[in-house]
């Protein structure tokens, strides 16, 4: 046994991440520490059309999380005999349609499918969108249930009406692997059917969607672990049979947690596959103003905060259509450009805007293309639009928390944002704050770890862990100054194709 391992603190927590693009399964220890080594990261493939779907199917997405698994219990070796629990977060917002026996009827829809946004609109004509919004801290939006229940009832009647009940995925997972599950606070929050503050299902939206009570899963919490893996996964997992499965909450949630992020003192802002600024607050004392969201972590946390559907998506799809170097040898030719030497404007929204104007049916727009504009000035000009978004949701954020002159601290994480030093020093400038990279670079798995270590008993609070920072990229107020006024031009320009926020 190696020096490292002689440090590692058992029992071990497998922790199961599942995100938009691909799964990872790691182990951490009872302090939180991930084991070295011990990492399987799994791709998998999205059903997209041309009208906004992003799909897949479930039971593949099942398989490659079992693979992962299976990866992750080979590197452990003899420790996988320690393991004393299996954490779980997944993307929010996914929805599933399952039958009487508890098999899917369609493929599982993502919070990035924008088939719904017309109806969206619908809901917003027929209800009080601010009420809503006020009652479980999400918009009328094609990223949410409410949107995606309306668009099946009306585009797939025969879906809608075979449906015994609507999960996500996190749940189905469970029920496959275990039998059972346990919709977590967290999970039902994302779905914005969920009166955040009386932890029920809103009655008015299922009224007005058609759907009943009986058709949404068993609430729990956290803390709500399940045991008794089903007889296949049990001869191949045979140390995870009888350990506590820990249920899902949303990786969003667990990214702020495994960030250091977990009190109001810290801000989580994530550029991955998409981006967000999230801040720890106690539920009942924060109403969200429109523009921003509400989640909850559990009974007594909530992330109050903003998302972008653009984030490492959008850097991807420039790199491949432009046909530069891969990312990370594109950086240097980013790097020469000074800021808004390109002169362009950019709406980034290649999947819809969510925060602060949630219009789902927006589409990415750049204006100020000239025959001298280069591939490697459009990649730029792409994370300054990041980055401006980005700024619009941080200063709603100190608006509505009334921080005045008081300036949170920012951590930073996301693959994205950690390995790019460009798009890290483009955001500190925009935001006009020190931001401080985290060094934590599988930020949601480990909050997923440390929300079961804590619910095992094994951590007191998880907001008592000090973050892993590395130096903080300190904000240059010339650039920020040319940021501001570039980012004065990308409002005028949604003003003038998408209106107000």
């Amino acid at each position: 046994m190696t020096q490292q391992a002689q440090n590692l603190e058992p029992p071990f927590v497998l922790a199961l991440d599942v995100g938009t693009s691909s799964t990872r399964s790691l182990l951490f220890d009872a302090r939180g520490n991930v084991v070295p080594k011990v990492l399987s990261q799994r791709t998998y493939k999205l059903t997209t059309s041309n009208e906004g779907e992003v799909s897949v199917d479930a039971d593949a997405l099942v398989d490659v999380v079992a693979l992962t698994i299976s990866d992750a219990l080979r590197a452990a070796g003899p420790l996988a005999q320690q393991i004393g629990a299996v954490a779980l977060d997944t993307f929010w917002h996914s929805l599933l349609g399952v039958d009487g026996s508890g098999s899917p009827i369609m493929p599982l829809i993502t919070w990035e499918d924008t088939r719904p946004y017309a109806a969206a609109n619908e809901l917003k004509k027929q209800l009080a969108e601010e009420k809503v919004h006020a009652r479980t801290g999400a918009h009328l939006h094609a990223s949410y249930w409410p949107a995606k229940l309306r668009w099946l009832a009306t585009q797939k009647p025969e879906v809608f009406s075979r449906a015994a009940q609507w999960i996500s995925f996190g749940e189905y997972l469970h029920r496959r692997l275990l039998g059972q599950s346990v919709c977590t606070l967290s999970m039902a929050s994302g779905t914005g059917m969920l009166v955040t503050r009386e932890h029920r299902w809103d009655e008015e939206l299922m009224d007005a969607l058609g759907v009943k009570a009986e058709q949404f899963p068993q609430l729990g919490d956290m803390r709500d672990s399940v045991k008794g893996l089903t007889s296949e996964y049990a001869s191949a997992w045979p140390v995870l049979r009888d350990v506590p499965w820990f249920p899902a909450a949303g990786d969003g949630a667990t990214a702020c947690v495994g960030s250091g992020c977990a009190s109001v003192d810290n801000w989580s802002l994530t550029i991955g596959t998409s981006s967000a600024i999230r801040v720890v607050v106690p539920p009942e004392q924060v109403v969200p103003p429109l523009g921003l969201w509400l989640y909850l972590i559990d009974a007594k946390r909530a992330v109050l905060g903003g998302a972008l559907s653009e984030g490492g998506n959008l850097l991807n799809w420039m790199d491949t259509s432009l046909q530069l170097p891969n990312l990370r040898d594109a950086e240097s030719l980013v790097r020469v450009l000074e800021p808004d030497s390109h002169g362009l404007t950019i709406l980034p929204f290649i999947s819809g805007e969510r925060s602060l104007g949630w219009h789902a049916d927006a589409r990415m727009t750049v204006a100020g293309i000239s025959i001298h504009t280069s591939p490697a000035e459009m990649l730029r000009a792409s994370m300054e639009s990041l980055a401006y978004q980005l700024r619009a949701v941080y200063e709603r954020l100190c608006a509505t928390l009334q921080l005045g002159h008081t300036a949170p601290k920012v951590i930073g994480s996301g693959g994205a944002l950690l390995s790019s030093r460009v798009l890290q020093e483009i955001v500190a400038d925009t935001l006009g704050a020190q931001v401080y990279p985290s060094q934590e670079h599988e930020a949601s798995a480990r909050g997923a770890a440390l929300l079961a270590l804590e619910a095992m008993g094994l951590i007191a609070d998880v907001a008592q862990i000090a973050p892993n920072l590395d130096a903080p990229i300190e904000p240059n107020a010339t650039k920020g100054e040319i940021y501001r006024k570039a980012a004065a031009r990308q409002r005028e320009l949604y003003r003038l194709l998408l209106g107000s926020e």
